[in-house]
């Protein structure tokens, strides 16, 4: 391998949502997670389907790749293990302290076998490990396409950061750099909060949080507003959080993340399936207020660490969007920012791009600034249609955009498959179900029918940019649905089919650039009703990953109560 690589591969695989993607002479040829092929949601497997497709997108072989990006580091784990064994020193730690000293060791020496894997996987490239917030960092920064900015990450864990301010910059070459300004260590995680609180209330830990978020906007949050406050105290950059009710993690299953504290002041745990009551509803208000604040907090830290006005977002608290907004409608920036894959997954294009950047490479970095449709195509798909009997082909009327329109100004449910698979968890108009917001009891019939799921959760709206204004307050672009945003007077009066209880929307603004056939369809649907808004959803049922490839959203035709799939300018109904 030469000193600066030019095909350079990043991974993230072995813990959750795992991923891939390709770097080329610094221009990113794509990226995709392994579920949208596989099928298996949040898989840790290696992303076989993911390498393979980025390589042959690339016409390149294994050898070829010189370089192997992976999103964490071995050594920081085990530097944890003395503060972990110093735990034992206190009453409230003392009992997961050596669990803790051991799980950490633990998980150090599988990062190197992992480690050792890939470089088994690809013999003739050197794989190097990357910083896991550092791979957020960058992830974050390059997508903006900013000169500068500050940068905070905030996730469960990163070896042993779970909270990070730096600065990020561009540096002489052009390649994005970030420097960390200040961080915050485990046993202190925002993330591992909110997951051992989706946990207690019956949700699934790292998988199921929006649905507590979206249950939240019913209770009171006064009810348990002082526990939050205390289990979650702030300091002068950052925050704590009370061992007595969160007790420390240990990285081995089978720990609960709650104490029995916890469960006395608030609740006993809700098993799945179990009513969902007042109790829950305002343990579910006080968790996302207190994250709401402690996300305030860490947002004026970093602009006072960094002196910037613009902020980027990433980690896996960042898709609380009810707290981007939040940050927003503050004012603390002048903008803010949040990529399309702001978890683990997108760590592989961070990771990638921290290998370019580290070996000088002159070339600066494309194809990522901007971008979300970033996975695999399938223009021409082969319906072969025997597979699903319910299923038939019919030819759309005149012009695809149109028809759509057409279809749901009459009341029609629609998924829609074109174009490139979109990266991150949110459907941004390639693997989507779209619905008129107008139409009575839409949001009752798609939680109900189509995406079996909780009664109480919202749906997104999707808006031309240049309408956003009329609809919602926000007063800046959000292409990838990442941010709550109040709504106007026009909004409650002709769709409050999208507005949740706490009077947001987590909008998706469309230009005609970024999706010109999605915009059209907006547009269209405009011109029949007067109203160019949209309820937008991703393509899949609870519980299954988004739709990546014909078969999977031909499955979730068949399966669930849509009414028809526009695949490719293809008309598909039952």
């Amino acid at each position: 391998m030469t000193d600066t690589p030019s095909v350079i591969l990043g991974l993230c695989s072995f813990t959750h949502d795992s991923s891939a993607a390709l770097l080329m002479d610094g221009e990113l040829v794509g990226f995709v997670e392994e579920e949208r092929l596989s099928g298996l949601k949040h898989t840790k497997r290696y992303p076989e389907l993911a390498v393979e497709w980025l390589l042959e997108q690339a016409g390149i072989k294994a050898g070829d790749v010189e370089a192997v990006a992976y999103n964490f580091q071995p050594g920081p784990y085990l530097t944890e293990i003395p503060s972990a064994l110093a735990m034992a020193l206190s009453s409230s730690t003392r009992s997961r302290s050596l669990l803790r000293a051991a799980g950490f060791a633990k998980v150090g020496r599988r990062t190197r076998q992992r480690l050792t894997h890939l470089a088994a996987r690809f013999p003739a490239a050197l794989v190097t490990p990357v910083l896991h917030h550092r791979a957020h960092q960058l992830a974050a920064f390059a997508a903006s396409g900013w000169h500068e900015s500050a940068v905070l990450v905030v996730d469960s864990l990163g070896e042993r950061q779970t909270t990070t301010i730096a600065r990020g910059h561009l540096d002489v070459r052009g390649l994005p750099l970030t420097h960390t300004a200040h961080e915050v260590l485990d046993p202190a995680s925002l993330g591992y909060v909110y997951g051992a609180v989706t946990e207690h209330l019956g949700w699934r830990r790292g998988d199921e949080e929006g649905t507590v978020m979206a249950l939240a906007a019913l209770g009171d949050p006064a009810r348990f507003r002082p526990l939050l406050a205390r289990a979650v105290r702030t300091t002068s950059r950052g925050f704590t959080v009370d061992p007595t009710l969160f007790p420390p993690r240990v990285l081995t299953s089978g720990y609960p993340r709650t104490s029995p504290l916890f469960a006395l002041k608030t609740c006993p745990p809700r098993l799945s399936g179990q009513p969902v009551t007042q109790v829950h509803q305002d343990l579910a208000a006080a968790l996302q207020e207190r994250t709401e604040q402690v996300m305030l907090h860490l947002a004026r830290t970093a602009r006072q660490l960094t002196g910037s006005r613009r902020l980027c977002v990433g980690g896996g608290v960042a898709t609380n969007c009810v707290s981007i907004g939040r940050i927003i409608d503050e004012g603390i920036f002048d903008e803010v920012f949040v990529p399309p894959a702001p978890g683990d997954a997108g760590t592989a294009i961070g990771a990638a791009i921290a290998v370019h950047t580290d070996a000088a490479s002159p070339r600066p970095i494309t194809g990522v600034s901007g971008a979300c449709y970033l996975g695999p195509a399938y223009p021409t798909p082969e319906l072969e249609l025997h597979s699903w009997p319910g299923l038939r082909e019919e030819t759309p009327q005149g012009d695809p955009a149109e028809h759509l329109a057409e279809q749901l100004a009459r009341g029609l449910i629609v998924g829609l498959f074109q174009g490139r698979i979109e990266a991150g968890p949110r459907a941004l108009g390639n693997r989507s179900i779209l619905a008129s917001p107008l139409e009575p009891g839409v949001v009752e019939r798609l939680n109900a029918t189509v995406k079996y799921r909780e009664p109480f959760r919202p749906f997104a709206p999707m808006v031309p940019a240049e309408h956003a204004g009329e609809f919602f307050t926000l007063g800046q672009t959000a292409p990838f649905m990442s941010m709550a945003s109040r709504v106007t007077a026009t909004t409650r009066e002709l769709v409050p089919a999208v507005v949740h209880a706490n009077d947001t929307a987590r909008l998706q603004t469309v230009t005609k650039e970024l999706n010109p056939f999605v915009h059209a369809v907006l547009t269209a649907f405009g011109r029949r009703t007067g109203v160019p808004v949209l309820i937008n959803t991703s393509l899949n049922v609870k519980g299954q990953p988004i739709c990546g490839t014909p078969a999977m959203a031909l499955d979730c035709l068949a399966n669930s109560g849509l009414d028809a799939l526009l695949i490719e300018g293809r008309w598909v109904t039952k």
